[in-house]
């Protein structure tokens, strides 16, 4: 019978394999982003959003002071939020992924990351709970999340890798969240298409916002606009929906997967945003108790919805006030 690893060799593990991901600064200093670590030879599993619209990013192992420059990225997956970075001259044990399924409420977890700067910070806690997710599941724990751990990796009592960390909840104590491994697994199976860091790439693909509609059926719609002189396609896009008082209500994923010519404009309407899994606390107070059921009748009847999937009865919730940004997550050059 093998004997499992003590907390304190999972740790020494794990740190032999984790890597803060910094970016440099306009005084030549470090900004940490965020966590990462070794999923294969010379490639970094990490957070998608750890890294967005960043130019220039460096992998620094937690328990060593060089560094190397990241190349680009190998894999990408939106809708989880992972990417797979490429980084030549840092070798490091690779970490191995489990299968995240047979997970319990009950396991205990640790977890690596460097929280706000602090690297090589190592904590454990157990799965409190296994929750339904638009795109699958997500594994709640209580060991903690904090600003410069998400990406790292959440191991379970055999030092395998279960999840990466991704979000902790602002408004709830000791609510983390991991995505699953096994979501891991499944990029990692694809093919390999080596792109050069992409921020520089996504600058080619930009957006033209035009105002939210409020008619019947809430329609919102902005463009796109090629700037490269290649043609483009499967374009995803992350749209983020504000408040009236500014604050962030919810989010939406947009695929265009049609291609798009070299300098062209195209127009993106989406048909309702009451169809928006990710669309939260909206309150339609402005409307009529007669309007409210018609309108919410007419919805749930054309979608199959149920009515509790909508939250319209938090007093402090504000409908969209015309005001949502479009981010240019990936897309694929046509050469």
């Amino acid at each position: 019978m093998q004997i499992p690893p003590t907390p304190q060799q999972i740790a020494k593990n794990a740190f032999n394999s984790t890597v803060a991901l910094e970016t440099e600064l306009a005084n030549g200093g470090r900004h940490t982003l965020g966590s990462g670590f070794f999923i294969s030879d010379g490639l970094i599993a990490t957070n998608l959003h750890v890294i967005h619209r960043v130019h220039k990013c460096y992998a620094r192992l937690v328990n060593q002071t060089s560094e190397s420059l990241i190349e680009g990225y190998t894999h990408i997956d939106v809708e989880h939020d992972l990417i797979i970075l490429k980084v030549p001259g840092l070798n490091a044990p690779v970490l191995q992924c489990s299968n995240s399924d047979a997970s319990q409420v009950g396991d205990t977890v640790y977890v690596v990351g460097n929280p706000r700067g602090l690297n090589g910070t190592f904590s454990n806690g157990i799965i409190s709970g296994i929750r339904p997710d638009p795109h699958g599941k997500v594994i709640q724990m209580t060991a903690p999340i904090s600003p410069g751990s998400s990406g790292g990796p959440v191991l379970n009592g055999r030092a395998e890798v279960i999840g990466v960390s991704y979000a902790s909840h602002r408004d709830g104590q000791n609510l983390n969240f991991v995505i699953p491994s096994n979501y891991l697994t499944i990029l990692l199976s694809k093919p390999m298409n080596f792109i050069p860091l992409f921020q520089t790439k996504y600058e080619g693909v930009t957006w033209i916002t035009k105002p939210l509609t409020w008619n019947g059926t809430a329609t919102y719609t902005f463009s796109l606009q090629n700037k490269h002189r290649w043609r483009v396609k499967d374009v995803h896009c992350l749209v983020l929906f504000n408040d009236e008082l500014k604050r962030q209500i919810g989010w939406d994923i947009v695929k265009r997967t049609e291609v798009i010519p070299a300098g062209r404009t195209v127009d993106i309407t989406r048909p309702s945003i009451f169809d928006i899994s990710h669309l939260q606390n909206m309150n339609f107070s402005e409307y009529s108790v007669a309007d409210k059921i018609a309108f919410f009748i007419s919805n749930i009847i054309n979608s199959g919805k149920n009515i509790s999937d909508y939250n319209i009865v938090d007093p402090i919730a504000q409908r969209p006030g015309g005001s949502y940004e479009v981010r240019v997550i990936d897309y694929q050059v046509i050469l």
